[in-house]
């Protein structure tokens, strides 16, 4: 069976599904969705305890900008009378290694979850997957991968059920202050300047390059210049960025999420896209400028800052958050099934 079988006058018909009455899958059908997306998204969020402000525009930023993937053919909508409850995404990568990944996830809204409709759904994403990878070499190792929370305990029970087990894992951490930051120096040679526009691709390539040594790294995830501009948290003032002459050291890539801020009564700056290239490791150098980000979103008057870190990073990352007076408050985890 493949996916056109089970297409139908805009209608998909999936023979697994719940029978239910008035529900009906669909495709994708153009940005109308992307108000329906955000309101299952906004409506999961406080059951599954993920703190997010997500609105229709920041998914049509995000949905411009898809690689490895056509909404028109790798997405399914679930409607119940006519009310979009429901949707999933593919889309595939692979890693440095040629590990092919068949990744999917989707959102639920609560009341309509541990009736079947989730199940269908993945099992449906997974046959979508495997038409993908059909077209794909299948002399490397393959994947299917999703994640979920911890605290989202429907998807992880789902995905569990269904043979995948959880391989590795993510923290998001916070300083709950931003009082005694430590001094950290530059190590001798380098500067941070003042970003200017046209510094962005380099700025960019950097944090590409240091990141190929990063568990999972894919170059076709990370977001391009237009990508990073477009942004509705883009404020380059906030970065910090270190140069050694005219080559590009490290950073650390902060933003403020005001709308996250507003909606969870709080003041924290995010101290993300930490990266140091090769030849500038091992002198202080993260250290250094994750204190100077915590300075520069002190003084646009956040009170806390959070970052998130695979917890087996090689580089020794969580234990340098720590000792910043990062706390873990979060787990994230990836979750693979061999591809048979």
């Amino acid at each position: 069976m493949s996916v056109k079988d089970l297409e139908k006058t805009g209608t998909i018909h999936i023979p697994w599904a719940p029978e239910i009455q008035g529900l009906r899958f669909r495709g994708f059908i153009g940005d109308s969705d992307y108000a329906k997306m955000a309101a299952v998204i906004n409506g999961s969020k406080y059951e599954d305890k993920i703190e997010r402000a997500d609105s229709a525009e920041d998914i049509a930023h995000t949905y411009r900008h898809l690689v490895n993937c056509d909404p028109y053919q790798d997405m399914l909508f679930a409607e119940l009378d006519g009310n979009v409850i429901g949707y999933s995404r593919v889309t595939w990568k692979e890693e440095l290694d040629a590990t092919r990944l068949y990744v999917h996830f989707g959102f639920l809204l609560p009341e309509f979850r541990r009736r079947g409709i989730g199940r269908a759904m993945l099992r449906y994403n997974q046959l979508r997957l495997r038409e993908i990878a059909a077209e794909h070499p299948n002399h490397h190792p393959r994947y299917f991968e999703s994640f979920a929370g911890e605290s989202e305990i429907s998807a992880s029970a789902l995905l569990i059920s269904e043979g995948y087990s959880a391989i590795r894992h993510n923290f998001e951490m916070v300083r709950p202050d931003l009082e005694n930051i430590p001094d950290a120096p530059m190590p001798p040679g380098l500067e941070v300047r003042t970003v200017q526009m046209d510094q962005l691709q380099a700025i960019r390539d950097a944090s590409v390059e240091a990141f190929r040594d990063h568990w999972g790294f894919n170059q076709e995830e990370e977001p391009t210049v237009e990508q990073m501009v477009g942004d509705r948290n883009f404020d380059p003032s906030l970065w910090r960025v270190a140069w050694d002459g005219d080559q590009v050291a490290g950073m650390v890539l902060s933003f403020i999420d005001h709308r996250q801020n507003a909606e969870y009564n709080r003041l924290r700056g995010w101290t993300e896209s930490i990266s140091v290239r090769r030849p500038w490791r091992n002198r202080g150098l993260a250290r250094s400028l994750i204190a100077q980000s915590l300075w520069a979103v002190k003084e646009r008057g956040m009170t806390e800052a959070a970052l998130g870190v695979d917890t087996e990073n090689l580089t020794g990352a969580l234990r340098l958050y720590e000792g910043l007076g990062f706390r873990p408050v979060k787990r994230f985890s990836i979750y693979r099934l061999k591809f048979n």
